[in-house]
């Protein structure tokens, strides 16, 4: 095994390991540290609360705020299910508003850090993005690593085309969008099996993601 992948197997062993301890810690308190104004302005508020939260969730996740922030935020306001749905909805939004920000605005600079001092950091990504757009993005979206902004940007300036990447980056957020759902609502109610499922599904997506680089690599050689 290489040692790229045993990096990365550490990571995802941490991740679930802090995943099930927050969760726990979480339930056991009774409450999640920073709801309050979820409490007041958008849980058990109805469609008025659903469209706060999407719009918010939106502004957030194209700032660069964490999308699996966001999906827990939903499971807690709004439980598993439709908290997946709601989260997934502002998480695409995000993604859009970013990447189209990025085409719009910064396509000429993205072009000379190419061809710059910067490029060979860059283009390698840009290159794989570009070759496969679907399933580079899906394989990138399905890992825990990695900086969801910076990949909308860095798609966005490239060029390549809107449909796969935002299609593929909805494929890759369901995942771990339901993960962190099921940790949100386990806060409120017995989650001992959200917490476990959790765990299982993230362990899923991460061995996908890592077959789907290793194949589009394979492909580009």
């Amino acid at each position: 095994m290489s040692p790229e992948r045993v990096r990365a197997l550490g990571k995802l062993a941490i991740m679930v390991a802090g995943l099930c301890g927050a969760g726990l810690l979480l339930r056991a308190i009774g409450a999640a540290p920073g709801t309050e104004w979820v409490d007041q302005h958008i849980r058990d508020d109805g469609l008025r609360g659903e469209a706060v939260f999407v719009l918010v969730g939106i502004a957030l996740t194209a700032a660069g705020a964490p999308r699996q922030g966001i999906a827990f935020i939903a499971g807690y306001a709004f439980g598993a299910m439709v908290g997946t749905v709601l989260a997934l909805v502002a998480q695409i939004g995000g993604c859009a508003l970013a990447f189209y920000w990025a085409r719009l605005v910064g396509r000429d600079w993205a072009e000379r850090r190419m061809a710059g001092r910067f490029g060979h950091r860059l283009r390698p990504l840009r290159d794989q993005l570009a070759g496969a757009p679907f399933s580079a993005t899906l394989a990138l979206r399905l890992l825990p690593v990695g900086n969801n902004l910076a990949l909308n940007l860095l798609a966005g300036m490239s060029g390549i085309a809107a449909l796969p990447f935002v299609a593929a980056s909805a494929l890759g957020y369901l995942p771990q969008t339901l993960i962190f759902a099921l940790l949100g609502k386990g806060v409120r109610v017995d989650g001992v099996w959200q917490l476990t499922l959790a765990a299982v599904l993230l362990a899923a997506s991460v061995a996908i993601g890592f077959w789907l680089l290793k194949r589009n690599r394979a492909m580009a050689e």
